[in-house]
């Protein structure tokens, strides 16, 4: 499901960003942004994707099976509530900072994959399965740097639950349609390898992906981080209890950062709307 392209108002308008790590796009960029993600709909398309829609939050249980706390326990973004005195007090015109907050259980979602995968636990996918989302995430990062790094931003992703075989020839092909795209919008990317998310940092798994990395990032010519192909092995297959025609279930991703992909293109043609022609004349 892609996201739709509005038409821009008429005039200049001035929208202030509410805060740190907190954007508001203008029309040319917010058109900019939605005529990405169609590209990377098509590729999902390509790919034989089902569109589906992910969750606005997930449950802490959940993420800690996955190992998610061990990993990034600085990244999180709890939801939370006020109980019912600080209700009163902010009713009665209290100041919202003094406020005490309860847990809720659930964090707002770092990544669309953890949504997509944990609504397939203990299920089986047959021969393979590709399912696709856009989704808004969130990182409590320790500094923000325009679009480049965000508080909120929008990421695309393209998931695959099957064979080892399936898995890697997913990554191959997502890789190969990236580039392609990336050279027809006039980007110039590097391939480089990155740390993993979806793995404990010590021990044999460690290791392990020393000798064979299982995340590589797209990167732009300034150093941003724009995409990422994410080879999980039977990680989330074994934690979730995901199968594929009766063995554990392998998986791999392929992730946009939106926001990153309007800052690349920016940075590669200069202006909103010279970056807006450029992918419309692809998309045509």
């Amino acid at each position: 499901m892609a996201l739709r392209t509005p038409p821009a108002p008429a005039g200049d308008l001035t929208l202030l960003n509410p805060g740190p790590g907190l954007v508001v796009l203008e029309p040319q960029r917010a058109a900019l942004l939605l005529e990405l993600d169609a590209l990377f709909t098509d590729m999902a398309d390509a790919l034989g994707a089902s569109a589906v829609v992910g969750p606005p939050l997930l449950p802490a249980e959940g993420l800690a099976r996955l190992d998610y706390f061990r990993n990034f326990p600085h990244l999180g973004v709890t939801a939370a509530r006020f109980p019912e005195d600080a209700v009163e007090a902010l009713a009665s015109g209290g100041p919202v900072a003094a406020q005490p907050v309860r847990p809720t259980g659930y964090l707002l979602p770092s990544a669309t994959c953890y949504g997509l995968l944990l609504s397939l636990q203990s299920q089986d996918v047959g021969p393979g399965l590709r399912l696709t989302a856009i989704g808004r995430c969130f990182r409590n990062e320790d500094h923000y740097d325009g679009l480049r790094r965000l508080w909120g931003f929008h990421m695309r992703e393209i998931v695959y639950l099957g064979t080892a075989e399936g898995a890697r020839e997913h990554l191959a092909r997502s890789q190969e349609l990236i580039e392609t795209l990336a050279e027809r919008l006039g980007l110039v990317l590097s391939y480089q390898p990155a740390s993993d998310p979806f793995y404990d940092t010590s021990g044999s798994r460690a290791k392990l992906m020393a000798l064979d990395p299982v995340k590589h990032e797209l990167v732009a010519t300034d150093g941003t981080a724009i995409a990422s192909v994410n080879r999980h092995r039977n990680f989330f297959g074994e934690r979730l209890g995901i199968t594929s025609a009766g063995a554990v279930a392998h998986s791999s991703c392929t992730a946009f950062g939106v926001e990153r992909w309007v800052h690349a293109m920016l940075l590669a043609h200069g202006t909103p709307q010279e970056a807006l022609r450029q992918v419309r004349h692809v998309r045509s």
